[in-house]
């Protein structure tokens, strides 16, 4: 077609000669130019380095990769970052220091740079190969006997393999990408744990220091504020545990007046004007449909003394699992019963879920509980049935492990707000009643001891994508503390990931310790690699991972006897598995705990006894005697709680 060969971009009067009368009125660029670009020496490109063989390939971008996990927020271009891995030799510790101290790189992240060179996984200087211990492999068997597991630096027998600091450098820094997904599961971290030891004034290299000042750590960024208490409130269903709630909430502030007006105009839109302090918490839209709470709602609030925050459990029999899942990751318990006529009968007699609900967070680790006696306007603020309700509560919360002096009685009223924040006035209640109101009692509750300086476990609650790159796990830390960048092991699964940022309240936080309910946001890892149920743990105090144990367990109500075989479903934490009790070891006195029958042939209720239990899969858990909180199970059949239990002694750990 036409134009075809037309030069584009190329003028016409380049291929002519221009006339002398028109040279002189145009402008020569080359005479003008400056003689130093003339002799200057070529600008060496960073691709023109000497080309790096594979080998070296792959330790350059393992250094990238683990160098960006531990500054995600340093501005640093990859052609900087790719000289000063070459000049250090691919030590990590060396550029990070290098990074850090000069001023050209910025940060927008203070806690990174107060970090310094600590760094998760250590590495080595010397490339010269230098003895520096030995390293013990277990021949034991993997069986696990009775509370104590073996110590963590208890010496095992010698089967002695020399290790370099070349050798372990390859062995700490390798990335867990670089790992098959399935290496390590086979392994118990109990019998199988590669433990490095050094003679005196040898540094150990491998393993970086423990964290032996936990506990100052701890004083010194908690110990000015407020105790910090998570609150499981429970209850039979319809007794008014949400509208309690939320009418302490609004009656401490924490709702302005805008979102109570709205709720309150469309609870009368639906017919549900009494739900309109509820809705304060049942946020869901099937939830506030069809009135009743169905997962754990969540809130804060401080008193004189406490820093609160609310999980509000659901009272349905339909939501038991969501219950546990709220109860265990709760410090105190606040029970709610309905003290209109009947209707305390149907949650605590008629097999409602008042029992089964104490019963639960007891048997969860919850010692200190409230008992709120909840809608007594309804009878006119009578004594006599705050009496009755008070003294069938406190019979039955003894037998169910309750000591007296950690167990209070408040009558109030939700919908009236009545006993909530301030002392009654009704002349009712005025005639009989002088103790504390609702806020009051709460602030009574003792803090319980933090097991900061334990290994770090972490229980995963959710699951869920977060704004920027990784995903967020929210959960609560069990034992130990975290910090920003710090190295995790998922359990059961082994694999590793690093932690980006740590949310406390939707608040940014450095570190966090044991008791807290954190969102964590990790790298390197896939989203699908996490369940719900998974435990994050320290990598140099892996959990143990198991599918069978043996328990000590206490029988509630069972329609049918308890046999060999009797198939389950376990809770442990927020995970529910199925299971099969596998054997029935010993049957054991109530009181005394000691021998009544070996191998009985079934349980009765209120029984006592030490089972053997099977999971369908391996599940990550610790021992009773070793961490409370992952040492506890729950047995359930056909909605219905039959039995809890303590871990005793895990075998065939994996």
């Amino acid at each position: 077609y036409d134009g075809y060969d037309d030069v584009y971009g190329h003028s016409v009067d380049d291929d002519y000669y221009i006339s002398p009368s028109n040279r002189q009125f145009i402008y020569n660029r080359e005479t003008s130019r400056d003689s130093r670009f003339e002799h200057a020496d070529d600008i060496q490109e960073v691709d023109e380095v000497d080309e790096l063989t594979d080998i070296q390939k792959a330790k350059l971008n393992s250094c990238m990769h683990e160098i960006k996990n531990t500054l995600g927020t340093v501005t640093i271009s990859k052609a900087n970052l790719v000289g000063l891995i070459l000049k250090y030799q691919f030590n990590i510790e060396l550029v990070v220091n290098a990074i850090l101290e000069d001023p050209q790189f910025e940060t927008n992240d203070e806690t990174i740079k107060n970090r310094g060179a600590s760094l998760t996984r250590p590495s080595v200087v010397d490339p010269v190969p230098t003895f520096v211990g030995k390293v013990v492999t277990s021949t034991t068997t993997n069986v696990v006997k009775g509370f104590n597991l073996p110590s963590r630096d208890a010496k095992l027998p010698p089967k002695v393999l020399e290790l370099t600091n070349k050798d372990l450098t390859h062995r700490v820094n390798s990335t867990p990408n670089a790992q098959s997904p399935s290496s390590g599961r086979g392994q118990s971290p109990a019998s199988d744990r590669v433990t490095p030891e050094c003679s005196e004034g040898e540094e150990k290299v491998g393993r970086p220091d423990l964290k032996v000042d936990a506990e100052a750590v701890y004083k010194k960024e908690r110990g000015l504020g407020k105790e910090h208490l998570y609150m499981v409130v429970i209850g039979h269903v319809d007794a008014g545990k949400s509208t309690l709630m939320g009418r302490l909430l609004c009656e401490l502030g924490q709702v302005n007046k805008k979102t109570m007006h709205k709720y309150e105009q469309e609870s009368k839109k639906v017919g549900k004007q009494s739900f309109m302090y509820a809705w304060v918490l049942d946020e869901a839209g099937e939830e506030r449909n069809r009135g009743i709470t169905m997962d754990v709602g969540r809130h804060s609030f401080e008193t004189k003394n406490k820093e609160i925050t609310i999980l509000d459990a659901p009272g349905h029999k339909d939501f038991i699992p969501n219950m546990i899942s709220g109860a265990a990751q709760a410090d105190v318990g606040l029970l709610v019963v309905d003290a209109t006529k009947g209707e305390f009968e149907t949650g605590f007699d008629l097999g409602g879920q008042t029992r089964e609900h104490a019963l639960l967070v007891k048997s969860l680790g919850v010692n200190q509980l409230t008992v709120v006696i909840n809608k007594l306007d309804t009878v006119s603020w009578s004594k006599d049935r705050f009496d009755e309700i008070v003294q069938k509560l406190k019979s039955f919360l003894r037998q169910a492990g309750f000591k007296e002096n950690n167990v209070n009685f408040v009558p109030c009223s939700g919908l009236t707000g009545q006993n909530l924040i301030q002392p009654p006035t009704e002349n009712e209640i005025l005639e009989w009643y002088d103790g504390p109101c609702l806020i009051e009692a709460i602030d009574k509750f003792t803090s319980p001891a933090r097991p900061v300086i334990k290994p770090f476990r972490f229980s995963v609650n959710d699951i869920f994508k977060g704004t920027g790159s990784g995903f967020c796990v929210e959960g609560r830390i069990e034992t130990g503390l975290i910090n920003i960048g710090d190295k995790v092991m998922i359990c059961p699964s082994k694999d590793q990931s690093a932690v980006k940022t740590i949310m406390i309240d939707d608040a940014s936080k450095r570190i966090a310790f044991a008791g807290d309910q954190a969102t964590l946001t990790l790298s390197g890892l896939e989203i699908q690699n996490v369940s719900i149920g998974n435990i994050l743990c320290d990598v140099h105090y892996p959990i143990p991972v198991s599918n069978k144990f043996e328990a000590r367990i206490l029988v509630f109500s069972v329609a049918i006897p308890i046999t060999k075989g009797y198939s389950v479903i376990l809770h442990h934490q927020s995970l529910a598995e199925q299971a099969v009790i596998t054997k029935l070891i010993f049957q054991l006195n109530k009181s005394s705990g000691e021998v009544e029958k070996k191998h009985p042939r079934y349980l009765r209720k209120n029984s006592n006894a030490i089972v053997e239990i099977t999971v369908s899969k391996p599940i990550a858990l610790e021992l009773f005697s070793e961490c409370k909180e992952l040492g506890r199970v729950m047995l359930r059949v056909a909605g219905t709680t039959i039995a809890a239990g303590l871990i005793t002694r895990i075998i065939s750990a994996n």
